[in-house]
């Protein structure tokens, strides 16, 4: 039996989940709504305030499927229930980030400024202090759609080995590299 799958997921307090008999799991909660269709082979038992998933077979494809979907239910609860949230600092002499509503520009070096609309569902929000790097905040029910989110920020200008510009998760440790008169000696 999966590891993963076998789990109890605990629901909260202010948290509901429906089931409908096509297996669309939805969860509402204080910070929004989400929905997820579940496999029919995988089966949603919820008792009192615990939530359980089971699965019908045991071929391979219904035990990987039992963890994800089992994975992907726990984090919509923490979702509405709590939220995520993705800090991202940019690194780099001149590297800005404002945000306007759902708009967000980055000025990364390029010749021009970036701007991208970013999905109703997340929260943007910069901080810039005099001395520290430029901060770009997101928040959301969705972890899923946050990582997408903060990935393809991200990606504009990764972290470039030699000196560490770029934009990189807050905390993240970049491996950085000997230059070239390093080689020579």
């Amino acid at each position: 039996m999966s590891r993963i799958g076998k789990l109890p997921i605990s629901i909260p307090d202010g948290v509901k989940i429906e089931v409908s008999d096509k297996n669309l799991v939805t969860i509402k909660g204080k910070l929004g709504e989400l929905t997820q269709q579940v496999d029919p082979k995988i089966k949603i038992k919820i008792d009192g305030n615990i939530l359980h998933v089971e699965r019908t077979g045991e071929e391979k494809e219904d035990r990987a499927k039992h963890g994800l979907y089992r994975a992907l239910l726990a984090n919509m609860v923490k979702g509405v229930s709590e939220g995520y949230k993705i800090v991202q600092e940019l690194v780099g002499v001149g590297y800005k980030a404002s945000a306007k509503e759902q708009l967000l520009e980055l000025s990364l070096g390029y010749s021009h400024n970036i701007v991208m609309e970013l999905p109703k569902e997340i929260q943007v929000e910069t901080t810039a202090e005099r001395g520290k790097n430029n901060t770009i905040i997101l928040k959301s029910v969705d972890k899923q759609l946050l990582g997408q989110v903060a990935a393809k920020i991200r990606s504009l200008r990764r972290p470039e080995p030699y000196k560490g510009k770029g934009i990189r998760f807050l905390g993240e440790e970049i491996k950085k590299k000997a230059g070239k008169s390093a080689a020579s000696q």
